[in-house]
C-alpha cells in the first residue's frame, strides 16, 4: 500500500527516521525493539571474529541508507543550482557509493542478505521531496537526511565499540567519517532548523515494521549497486577541520 504524502509528513514530524533493520536469512525481521542479549547473540563465527546481530543488522541498515538517499542525492543534482545544494549531492553520491561498495563486501564475505530497496517508509521521504519544487523541494531534502545522519551517529559508536568482527570494525570507522561529512555538507546550506531536528531524533514516532523495513530482495536477482559517478571519483568525502569562530549560516525556519 502506498503511503499519502500526509502520512509521510506526519511520520517526518514525528521523527520516524531510525530504521528497523533485517535479519540475515529473508523474511525473518529483526528490528531495533530486539532485547540486548539478542541484539548480542553470535550468529556466526568467521576468521575476521564473531558476528552477531546487531552486526549483522548494522551492515544491513547502512546499505538501506544508502538506497533512498542515493537518489535523493541523484534529484539534487539535477534540480538545485546552488553550489552548497550541488555540495552535498556530490559528497553523498560519493559517500554512499563508497559504503555501499563495503556494505556489498562485508554481506558477501559473511554471507549477510542485503536488500535491493529501501524500506516503503525511506521511498516515501524521497517521493515527498521529488513532489516539491524550489526551495520547499531543498529544505525538504536537506532537513530529512539531516535528521537521519544525525540518529544513526550512537549507532555507529555502539557497534564501534562492541564489536569483535574486523570487518563490521572497519565498516564502522568508514560509516562515521561519512556521516560527519555529509552532516557537514548539509549544515553549509543554511536551510538546517536545528530545534526541528534536535526533536525528530529525540522523538521518533513508531510505524509500522512493514513501513520501515527495506523489502527483500527477488529471489536470484543481482545485487543492486550504487556507482560513484565518473566526474566524482577523485572527490574527497572526508570532514574537514572545524574552522572555530567562523560564522555559522543563520538557520531556516522552515
Amino acid at each position: 500500500m502506498r503511503i499519502s504524502r500526509s502520512t509521510a509528513g506526519t511520520a517526518f514530524v514525528g521523527g520516524a527516521m531510525i530504521l528497523t533493520l533485517t535479519a540475515l536469512a529473508y523474511p525473518s525481521m529483526l528490528g531495533v525493539q530486539n532485547t540486548a542479549s539478542g541484539q548480542d547473540r553470535i550468529i556466526a563465527n568467521t576468521q575476521w571474529g564473531p558476528l552477531t546481530e546487531a552486526d549483522r543488522d548494522f551492515v544491513v541498515r547502512v546499505r538501506a541508507a544508502g538506497l533512498w538517499e542515493y537518489p535523493m542525492a541523484q534529484l539534487i543534482r539535477q534540480r538545485s543550482k546552488s553550489p552548497e545544494m550541488q555540495e552535498v549531492a556530490e559528497h553523498l553520491l560519493v559517500g554512499h557509493g563508497r559504503l555501499d561498495a563495503g556494505c556489498r563486501k562485508v554481506a558477501t564475505d559473511m554471507g549477510i542478505t542485503l536488500p535491493n530497496e529501501a524500506s516503503p517508509q525511506q521511498q516515501q521521504f524521497v517521493a515527498t521531496a521529488e513532489g516539491s519544487s524550489g526551495k520547499e523541494f531543498e529544505s525538504t531534502a536537506v532537513t530529512v537526511m539531516r535528521v537521519a545522519h544525525g540518529g544513526i551517529f550512537p549507532t555507529i559508536a555502539k557497534i564501534r565499540a562492541t564489536t569483535r568482527n574486523s570487518l563490521v570494525r572497519e565498516l564502522a570507522d568508514t560509516t562515521n567519517d561519512t556521516v560527519l561529512d555529509h552532516i557537514t555538507v548539509l549544515e553549509k546550506t543554511g536551510l538546517i532548523n536545528h530545534e526541528q531536528v534536535a526533536f525528530q531524533i529525540t522523538a521518533p514516532a513508531k510505524l509500522p515494521q512493514d513501513q520501515t523495513t527495506p523489502p527483500p530482495p527477488q529471489a536470484g536477482a543481482p545485487v543492486r549497486v550504487l556507482p560513484i559517478p565518473d566526474d566524482l571519483k577523485d572527490l574527497q568525502t572526508v570532514a574537514p577541520n572545524p574552522s572555530y569562530g567562523a560564522p555559522q549560516p543563520t538557520p531556516s525556519a522552515g
